[in-house]
């Protein structure tokens, strides 16, 4: 199963912008791209998604960029996807001309439950707290 880019690049802004919430100035666009190579243009729209839903504010000008509305550490990948358009993880199939193609069917559907019950076991927070112990972690030879 291939994870849709646009929750893939959702969850990476999020988990950037979740990361960066001590920082006094907000994140721009252009270290998220250069840290994950993400299309700006693709970006920007996501990010838009993400401010019509309340989860993160922008600053204009040459020291503008974006920040994570405080309080959603809980906020589940499967929430984000949601937003973004992508929740059911590209596995829902419409219904079907024969038996065989029915069939067919219920394994997608069941594909796609799979895909939102993991989703919804991942917090922002988690992910961001991963994020920063693996950035921190040294190793020594």
């Amino acid at each position: 199963m291939q994870i849709p880019a646009r929750v893939h690049y959702a969850a990476l802004a999020m988990m950037e912008l979740a990361s960066a919430q001590d920082r006094p100035e907000p994140m721009s666009i252009r270290e998220i791209v250069s840290r994950h190579g993400i299309p700006q243009p693709f970006l920007v729209q996501i990010l838009q998604q993400l401010k019509t839903a309340g989860w993160v504010s922008s600053t204009r000008g040459s020291s503008g960029g974006y920040r994570l509305m405080p309080g959603l550490s809980g906020l589940t990948l499967l929430e984000i996807a949601e937003v973004v358009g992508c929740a059911d993880g590209g596995c829902s199939a419409e219904s079907l001309p024969n038996r065989s193609s029915n069939q067919l069917k219920r394994v997608w559907d069941d594909a796609s439950r799979a895909y939102r019950d993991v989703l919804a076991g991942v917090t922002l927070g988690e992910l961001a707290a991963g994020a920063r112990e693996s950035e921190s972690a040294m190793f020594y030879i």
